[in-house]
């Protein structure tokens, strides 16, 4: 390792570089790092001098990343946060660890939260904490252990866990078939079709699985299941939606089947890791747990 102290440049010089790729001028870094804008320059002209290659391109006294910089910013800005999560587990939780998880709104409220008091039962030392995302993320981007994944199990550079199928039907408020016969699959294409934005090809398939190819599909489009369900719920329309989401209000009569039976999505949902993470004692500990979960007919609590 002493062979490599050059190569092994301050956290504060690091952090200096890391600030100035996101924000853009020294000012701004100054005021994030609580320093002054000499001091922050300082620490890059060290940087420089340190690993013997330019950074900075200084302009009319402003900064301005040279692209090799900025390719180096994004090798270190993981191992920055690799750092600062790990400073953080010691201190907060030394001995169970603890795990940030990125769910998906709707899935993981309505299946991992109310499985959740079995896993703190069994972990009590573990600290869980959770964050919503809809949108696919960069590991190496965000400060999470793991993730609840909608889709195809091709994450990149990391490993999976299958969790639940997906079985979607076409439902609607019952006041919305009124004065509407809907005895064929395509008739469904003369009422306003609503869509969610992680699914944009759901109806598409729905209709091809119908052996219909040229139905019309355009419709509003929602980016929560629980706004969709809502505008479902009000008459605004036919949607397909997950059958687990939408069972008690079948069962209820506020929705009602519009035609047809469930189909099985192409997706399913996964919760998804860095292979880098794999060994980690908390990720590894909820990863069995969770395996225990997955049967893809089981009913949901409520």
């Amino acid at each position: 390792m002493k062979t490599l102290a050059r190569f092994l440049p301050s956290i504060a010089s690091l952090r200096a570089l890391e600030a100035l790729d996101r924000l853009g001028s020294a000012s701004a870094v100054a005021k994030e790092l609580s320093q002054t804008q000499s001091a922050v320059s300082r620490q890059l002209q060290a940087l420089e001098a340190q690993l013997g290659v330019n950074l900075i391109l200084r302009k009319a006294k402003r900064m301005q990343m040279t692209p090799e910089a900025r390719l180096y910013t994004a090798q270190i800005r993981q191992a920055l946060q690799t750092i600062s999560r790990a400073s953080l587990d010691l201190t907060l939780t030394p001995q169970g660890g603890t795990l940030n998880l990125a769910i998906l709104p709707t899935f993981g409220m309505r299946w991992l939260v109310p499985r959740l008091a079995d896993f703190t039962r069994r972990y009590p030392d573990i600290t869980l904490n959770m964050a919503t995302r809809l949108q696919p993320f960069d590991f190496g981007a965000e400060d999470f252990d793991a993730a609840l994944h909608f889709g195809a199990a091709d994450w990149p550079g990391g490993d999976h866990l299958r969790l639940k199928t997906e079985q979607l039907v076409a439902v609607c408020a019952p006041v919305v078939l009124n004065g509407h016969a809907v005895n064929r699959a395509e008739d469904l294409s003369a009422l306003p079709l609503l869509h969610i934005a992680t699914r944009p090809t759901a109806w598409k398939d729905w209709f091809t699985a119908q052996n219909i190819r040229d139905a019309a599909v355009d419709g509003t489009v929602y980016d929560q299941f629980s706004t969709i369900i809502q505008a479902v719920l009000h008459g605004l329309g036919v949607a397909l939606l997950p059958k687990y989401l939408v069972e008690q209000d079948l069962a209820t009569g506020r929705m009602v089947i519009a035609f047809g039976q469930s189909m099985k999505s192409d997706g399913a949902y996964y919760l998804v890791w860095p292979s880098v993470q794999s060994n980690d004692p908390a990720l590894r500990n909820f990863r069995t747990w969770l395996a225990g979960q997955t049967e893809d007919e089981d009913a949901l609590p409520r």
